[in-house]
């Protein structure tokens, strides 16, 4: 592997759900396969949901749908993001969300409009709609899990518009 290319780590999905008998089962065991890669950056999307409350008896596997990076409305989608070390997210965005975000291993800051924010394994952080970006400054990478649940308000005139 050449200086500047980074081995993405696979990522184990594990979906329990009820069989036909009412009984709670495994329905799937294996890597998650669905992911984008955005320059030194790839995500993973676990699942989605397409309402709140959500229909957990629909076997659809919902790790599989082709979303962009907001949940669909009414719903949520939760992913992981492998940040390689040096990847940036320089470009500030905002979504309409609520955002669970979990960093599991590494550290990762989010830049906000007027601050940043350091975040190191076993941080938790609720975003909720701001404006950021991300980066990893450190020599490790960084993976974090977010949630992101669809929220309101929609073109809000304090805010600046939704950029994903």
């Amino acid at each position: 592997m050449g200086k500047n290319e980074h081995s993405y780590s696979a990522i184990r999905r594990i979906v329990t759900g009820n069989n036909e008998e009412g009984e709670a089962v495994i329905i799937s065991d294996g890597h998650a396969t669905n992911f984008r890669q955005h320059g030194a950056r790839r995500s993973t999307l676990i699942w989605a949901t397409k309402e709140t409350p959500a229909n957990f008896l629909d076997l659809d596997d919902a790790g599989q749908w082709n979303l962009g990076t907001p949940p669909p409305p009414g719903g949520t989608r939760f992913c992981v993001i492998e940040s390689a070390p040096g990847a940036t997210y320089p470009a500030m965005h905002r979504t309409d969300t609520v955002d669970y975000v979990i960093c599991l291993k590494g550290e990762i800051a989010m830049d906000l409009d007027n601050s940043t924010v350091e975040m190191k394994a076993g941080d938790v952080l609720v975003q909720l709609g701001t404006n950021h970006g991300w980066r990893n400054e450190k020599d490790e990478p960084a993976v974090v899990a977010f949630v992101l649940v669809d929220g309101k308000p929609k073109l809000d005139p304090k805010l600046p518009a939704p950029r994903i």
